[in-house]
């Protein structure tokens, strides 16, 4: 028989590894002469081995057994076709069972499944005759030099050995398979899948184990016991023993203090023997035994059951129909489980019938709380949240804890389960948990080194079920309703991953971890934290969005009034004249003044975001100005992300997108212009909110140009991680040289150069820039001078990492650089943009830029409103608690003076950008044009009077970072410029009430 090199990637990806190197130790010689030829994959000086032999064991059907047949042109599904040829009567499933003796099995095989042999019988040539020799290496296309020849009868090895063969006596089956390791290269014995020898720190002592076995299997065999750890499982050490005829497994603790309650075997005992009255597919378990003196800890005892266990979810190697089948067959089987009669089964007491995910939610926050070696972000928010948004369980079943595709043993032949392991995890629960746990692979990458995912696989190509069918699978199987809080399961299952991943890392800190991949999972602990915390902010989302209707806020009888107790505390709006608006009033069309008359779902929100503010934002302020004014400023602060994932998991997320823009609701809040105004106003009562709510300028603007007017492939790369708040960006328009209030003025430079436009240009003013996570900024400049003024321009997505970006300084406004985004001066030289970055197309770029603008400016707006209502209710708050010349400041008839003409001059620009915002909804931002020109005359003018009369209430204490009032002045002042000067608007004004009014 001849064999490549190349099988020794075989052996390692076999399932059937271990049968055939124990074969190849027993049986050098049989009847016949065979050869195969392999392809050769390098790395040795041998290509080939030729032996006495009745056939060759393939591996077992797989992604290597695959690729072999395509490699040397066999028909697909050969191996497969020859290992389940006869069925339960057939040569591989008698020899699974002990029936066949290796070598009828072998010889069998090789009848079914030899590519080239070679038969002494039919060719009328017998050893030692050389002609068989070169007939086999003819056949093989070799020359002597690169084979090696094995036979027990030395006129044989000599014959091979005079045409150059490399050749070795066989007097000991043992010593001649050493001799052949060390020819090859590699180890050619390894008789049990899966399996290893017992690491170091796993070691049993095997003389009890011996005695103690042969007393409970009464059996007075003298004859060695064999003993294998399986590679297999992260927690239980499980070993495989054969002795005599017993083919045993043996499942204990692990070494060691151990954690509470963790590593109950006693437990997985009791079910599986319960579970396999009730006809679930479980190993036949033997006994028990609870005295620690055998082995050092107490065991069960299984009988060992060969068969598949499918490491790699994407099941390389099968049909789209089995990867399908198999899929199904284990969702099946965890509906069996799950319709177990506990009373039936003696199982009633097994755990406890209700709350199952809060218990196990406080159990595995104590399992990670006894483990925890270091402070992770994700869990510490996990451990907080997951108390909060417990679901409401539905039934109460078996549970297998830890139910997952590599957890099972299937049949060779056929796609059935023939047993379950690892019940290690096993109580009474919510069965949910379960099918959620089963889907989490979809969810990991293919990478994932202890367990395989799915994620960057195309599921559907391959045939496997995605989760969301396999759900919708399980419902239908057990007749149960769709699962409607499945991100809070994906949370919570990945979660317990975590902690259990902690717990297999601090084991292995000390050498009781049962698996050699133990150190990887201290680093992939984070991992999955952050994933279960994506699916918590997804939950979030969720019940945001399905929020029923509340009921009517009761109206106040006073204009504003609000908590004086805290200088930084704003007032609270409430009207007594508008009555509760009805639902189609609330719709888009309606003009809502007042936070009282949005929709019951909007009016939540507004109360929620309220609350959030309160209770999180305005008490952060003092640690947050601090943070500011550091030497760490141009560092994002660890507050503000953490208050970020607070306000994702709460809903409170990308609220600023318009129904217009995103209709479907597919990337916001679905809010009208005027629904998102009253939020608009209340973020803007903190300068550090709207980055809080991912609401900021200049990514609205951004995501919102992306959303109107993005590719696809534009949005996958920078709408997704800006909308999740993972990148920053910034828009690049404004220039030194030139008036760019009118964007036909800019002077920026974009041609096309060889499948690329390259970029020349000076810019400042470029707000975010200077931000570390600014990955993506918008250009604005022109591809073509001499195109029509308004079509001169374009727009491109320029990465920040792109070659010859150079900021030449940050600029302060009022000595203030508002780290960390800062507002740069940038040079841009010879930019090269890919030309696939270009928005809409060229000359595009005035109507993309008027088309974000409209409504950032009553973004502005509203805020600018917020910094005035702030900035009055700390003047009402001062004046009524300071005293100067012998009396309190609230009775200085100028002050009192001054706060009536901010609530008129506050009154009167909110009622003007509701209006634009309504019109925007009703008509289009085309037809608001005169509107939204009005708002920008007058909101940042009179949020610059109403501020200005706050600081001059607070004295000199105004003009200090002690209080928002100063930056809420800088912002004010810098926002008659923003979007075009005071002057630029009140012309357009004036064109358009001459143009219409006359």
């Amino acid at each position: 028989m001849v064999l490549s090199m190349c099988i020794r990637q075989l052996f390692q990806a076999s399932h059937l590894q271990g049968a055939w190197r124990a074969a190849f130790l027993k049986h050098i010689q049989c009847r016949r002469q065979g050869a195969r030829r392999w392809t050769h994959s390098g790395g040795g000086t041998y290509r080939a081995v030729i032996f006495d032999m009745g056939g060759v064991l393939i591996p077992s059907p797989g992604r290597v057994a695959a690729e072999w047949e395509v490699q040397n042109q066999i028909p697909s599904g050969t191996i497969l076709k020859a290992l389940i040829s006869g069925g339960d009567k057939g040569p591989w499933m008698t020899f699974m069972r002990g029936e066949l003796t290796t070598e009828d099995f072998l010889q069998e095989f090789g009848r079914l499944c030899s590519e080239i042999v070679v038969e002494s019988c039919l060719e009328g040539i017998c050893k030692p005759d050389p002609r068989i020799y070169k007939l086999c290496l003819e056949r093989l296309g070799l020359q002597p030099s690169e084979s090696i020849f094995l036979d027990d009868l030395g006129l044989n090895v000599k014959a091979a050995a005079s045409l150059g063969i490399r050749t070795i006596k066989v007097d000991d089956p043992e010593t001649a398979v050493k001799e052949l390791e060390t020819l090859l290269g590699f180890t050619l014995r390894k008789v049990i899948p899966n399996t290893r020898p017992v690491r170091k720190t796993m070691e049993i002592p095997k003389d009890s184990l011996k005695k103690y076995l042969r007393d409970f299997l009464g059996t007075q065999t003298t004859g060695p016991m064999e003993l294998l750890q399986f590679e297999h499982g992260q927690s239980n050490p499980t070993y495989y023993i054969r002795l005599a005829n017993h083919q045993l497994v043996l499942r204990k603790k692990p070494p060691g203090t151990l954690l509470p309650s963790a590593h109950a075997v006693e437990r997985e005992f009791r079910i599986m023997r319960a579970l396999a009255k009730a006809g679930v597919p479980v190993p036949k378990v033997l006994g028990l035994c609870e005295d620690s003196r055998i082995v050092g800890t107490p065991f069960y005892l299984m009988e060992y059951c060969p068969g598949l266990v499918y490491k790699d979810p994407s099941l390389p190697g099968l049909e789209p129909s089995q990867r399908r089948a198999i899929y199904t067959a284990m969702n099946r089987v965890l509906c069996q489980i799950h319709s177990v009669d506990l009373k039936a089964t003696g199982l009633e007491d097994y755990g406890k019938p209700g709350d199952y995910i809060p218990r196990q939610v406080q159990t595995w926050i104590k399992q990670y709380r006894a483990s925890e070696t270091s402070t992770i972000p994700a869990m510490e928010r996990l451990i907080k949240w997951l108390p909060l948004h417990l679901p409401r369980q539905q039934k109460t079943t078996v549970v297998h804890g830890d139910f997952r595709l590599d957890n099972l043993l299937f049949h060779p032949e056929k796609t059935e389960v023939l047993a379950v392991l690892d019940w290690e995890l096993s109580t009474l629960g919510d069965p949910l948990a379960d099918v959620a746990f089963s889907c989490l692979a979809h969810y990991l990458p293919s990478s994932f080194p202890i367990l395989r995912g799915l994620s960057d696989c195309d599921v559907t190509q391959l045939g496997i079920p995605t989760a969301e069918e396999y759900s919708r699978m399980y419902c239908r199987h057990t007749g149960s309703p769709p699962i409607e809080n499945w991100n809070f399961y994906l949370a919570f299952s990945f979660f317990r991953v975590a902690a259990i991943l902690q717990g297999i890392y601090k084991r292995s800190l000390t050498g009781q971890a049962s698996s050699a991949t133990a150190e990887q999972s201290g680093k992939l602990t984070e991992f999955t934290s952050n994933l279960a915390w994506d699916f918590a902010v997804k939950e979030g989302f969720r019940l945001f969005k399905d929020m029923p209707a509340t009921k009517p806020l009761m109206r106040s009888y006073h204009t504003w009034a609000g908590p004086q107790s805290r200088l930084h505390t704003p007032g609270t709006r409430s009207y007594v004249s508008i009555p509760e608006a009805s639902p189609a009033r609330a719709s888009k069309g309606a003009l809502v003044i007042s936070p009282e008359g949005l929709s019951p779902p909007v009016r939540e929100l507004y109360q929620r975001l309220k609350q959030f503010m309160e209770r999180h934002v305005y008490p952060a302020e003092p640690e947050l100005r601090s943070h500011q004014a550091s030497s760490e400023r141009w560092t994002p602060s660890p507050l503000v992300e953490e208050l970020k994932e607070k306000a994702k998991t709460e809903g409170l997320w990308n609220l600023f997108l318009p129904l217009e823009t995103d209709p479907e609701k597919k990337y916001g809040a679905g809010l009208t212009n005027v629904e998102y105004a009253h939020l608009c106003e209340l973020m803007g009562m903190s300068l550090y909110a709207p980055e809080i709510f991912n609401c900021s300028a200049p990514d609205t603007g951004n995501m919102e140009l992306l959303v109107r007017y993005g590719t696809e492939e534009q949005k996958a790369r920078w709408l997704i991680p800006l909308l999740e708040g993972k990148a920053r960006s910034c828009f690049a328009m404004t220039e030194p040289q030139v008036a760019s209030s009118d964007g036909t003025n800019i002077e920026s430079s974009i041609r096309e150069e060889e499948g690329f436009y390259v970029i020349n240009g000076h810019k400042w003013w470029i707000s975010g820039i200077l931000d570390p996570r600014c990955q993506l900024c918008v250009f604005m400049g022109k591809t073509d001078p001499h195109a029509p003024r308004h079509q001169q321009q374009s727009v491109l997505l320029v990465p920040m990492d792109t070659p010859g970006i150079k900021i030449l300084r940050p600029l302060t406004v009022y000595g203030l650089d508002d780290a960390p985004g800062g507002h740069g001066e940038v040079l841009f030289e010879q930019v090269h943009v890919p030309k696939e970055n270009m928005i809409l197309g060229p000359g595009r770029g005035f109507e993309i830029a008027q088309g974000r603008l409209g409504p950032g400016r009553i973004h502005h707006c509203m805020r600018l409103i917020g910094y005035s209502e702030r900035a009055l209710a700390l003047m009402k708050a001062r004046v009524k608690s300071r005293v100067a010349f012998g009396k309190p400041l609230v009775e200085q008839g100028t002050l009192l003076a001054d706060i009536a003409q901010s609530r008129v001059e506050i009154e009167q620009a909110r009622l003007l950008v509701l209006k634009a915002a309504h019109l925007m909804d009703v008509a289009g931002n085309k037809a608001a044009a005169l509107d939204i020109a009005m708002i920008k005359m007058v909101a940042p003018s009179m949020a610059s009077r109403v501020i200005d009369r706050a600081i001059q209430a607070f004295g000199a204490a105004g003009l200090s970072s002690d209080h928002p009032l100063a930056q809420f002045f800088a912002w004010a002042r810098a926002l008659r410029f923003a979007d075009g000067p005071d002057e630029v608007h009140r012309a357009a004004v004036a064109k358009m009430e001459l143009k219409h009014r006359i």
